[in-house]
């Protein structure tokens, strides 16, 4: 069904770019804030260009903030001994809301997948190798139980082991082929406290 106003049309096509919203999730979206006052539609708008304005990559964990370095690795409280290696920002939010890892993170963005052709020089494996200096003692990978994620956690095992650090890898409280983003939080404080050496 197309409608009689293009402006309408167009904003229901472009919610449609986001995941998980199909088509008559992003008409009931667009006809919420038509319904709405301008400045709510407008408080939205400005949230969503902030995004594209002021966040960034942290330079030193490749998380997102709005600061450089993010407040983690800024941190003077945090265990600098202890990289928690991640796939995406999303994790890190996961394991914060924990309350039970105090060192830092190292973001991946993504997995290594060679069917799609992504190397490992499509990941920000180089940029963690370059962290690895002698006060690092132990580097946890968190990366989502999936074949590609035991690829990657592979991979990293292989490089980082004759560094002489510690590599140990998060318990299998996570279900395999689920996304950290999707575990509760009690799943994701256990398989930290219950992490094996790999």
């Amino acid at each position: 069904m197309t409608f009689a106003s293009e402006t309408i049309e167009r904003a229901i096509e472009a919610l449609t770019l986001l995941p998980t919203i199909g088509r008559k999730t992003a008409q009931r979206l667009v006809f919420f804030l038509l319904r709405e006052p301008k400045e709510t539609v407008e408080t939205i708008a400005s949230a969503l260009l902030a995004l594209t304005e002021k966040v960034q990559l942290c330079s030193t964990c490749y998380n997102f903030t709005d600061t450089d370095p993010c407040a983690i690795c800024a941190s003077p409280r945090r265990n600098r001994s202890v990289i928690c290696v991640v796939e995406s920002p999303s994790d890190v939010v996961v394991i914060e809301s924990t309350h039970e890892f105090s060192g830092l993170y190292h973001v991946l963005h993504g997995t290594l997948n060679p069917l799609e052709g992504i190397g490992p020089e499509d990941l920000k494996i180089k940029e963690l190798l370059a962290r690895l200096d002698e006060n690092v003692k132990e580097v946890i990978l968190a990366l989502n139980p999936t074949v590609e994620g035991e690829v990657t956690a592979q991979y990293l095992s292989r490089l980082i082991k004759p560094l002489n650090i510690t590599v140990t890898r998060i318990a299998r409280g996570v279900p395999i082929g689920s996304e950290l983003e999707y575990a509760d939080e009690e799943t994701i404080a256990r398989a930290l406290q219950g992490r094996v050496p790999l």
